[in-house]
């Protein structure tokens, strides 16, 4: 999934204190009509949010990483590391999801090297259980992203998850966010080969502006940039 590299690098400090969820609720859908030849809106997707990752939510987060799922694409081992982190204090990796002073450690990069994290924050994908995360992270003051930063937001959802429209439900709720912040625009990067990501971001108004390979610590593989305009 876009940018699940770049989310896997996550480590966050201090999250807000209530929880702003962006809802689609089923009657909202309900009361739209429906285009001719155009297929209503699934019930699963119209419930999907996204929360802040909290307590009451995590024994589900602990089961999606106990089955095989990793935040990082390119870093299979991150889940073991997150339920490592999760078992010696759950309550400090639930703060550390949100770190919008880039006060947390560096960042593990996916050839095991590190770098300077920036600020940002994780949300989680909900819809009575979890399904995915998104993080967006920003340089004050720039628009610009350091050479180990592959994108703005990144994004990645738990297998069992998937087709039913949340990396794309997902994406168009944070995009408000990266907009408050004074970007002109925000970046993601996938995989030439990973069609399904592609699809998320042009759907939410992406335009592809370069094709290029990534850095050597991300394995190297060819890949598209894109950029979302405000």
């Amino acid at each position: 999934i876009a940018g699940a590299s770049d989310v896997g690098g996550h480590d966050v400090l201090h999250p807000p204190r209530e929880e702003i969820c962006v809802r689609y609720s089923i009657l909202h859908h309900a009361a739209q009509k429906t285009r001719p030849n155009e297929h209503p809106t699934s019930i699963t997707d119209a419930l999907m949010e996204l929360v802040w990752p909290s307590a009451p939510n995590l024994a589900s987060y602990v089961q999606a990483l106990e089955r095989g799922w990793s935040p990082d694409n390119l870093r299979p081992e991150a889940a073991e590391d997150e339920l490592a982190r999760i078992a010696r204090d759950p309550n400090r990796f639930l703060a550390e999801q949100v770190d919008r002073e880039a006060k947390g450690p560096p960042v593990t990069l996916p050839d095991g090297s590190s770098a300077r994290r920036l600020p940002g924050y994780r949300k989680w994908m909900w819809d009575g259980e979890f399904c995915g995360v998104i993080g967006f992270r920003w340089q004050p003051g720039t628009v610009e992203l350091p050479p180990h930063v592959l994108g703005h937001i990144g994004f990645a959802v738990v297998p069992w998850k998937r087709q039913n429209g949340y990396a794309t439900r997902a994406l168009a709720s944070i995009l408000p966010d990266a907009r408050e912040h004074g970007l002109p625009y925000v970046e993601l990067t996938t995989d030439a080969s990973n069609v399904a990501s592609q699809r998320v971001i042009t759907a939410n108004g992406g335009t592809v502006v370069e094709r290029f390979h990534k850095p050597a610590a991300y394995g190297g593989a060819e890949s598209l940039r894109f950029r979302i305009y405000f």
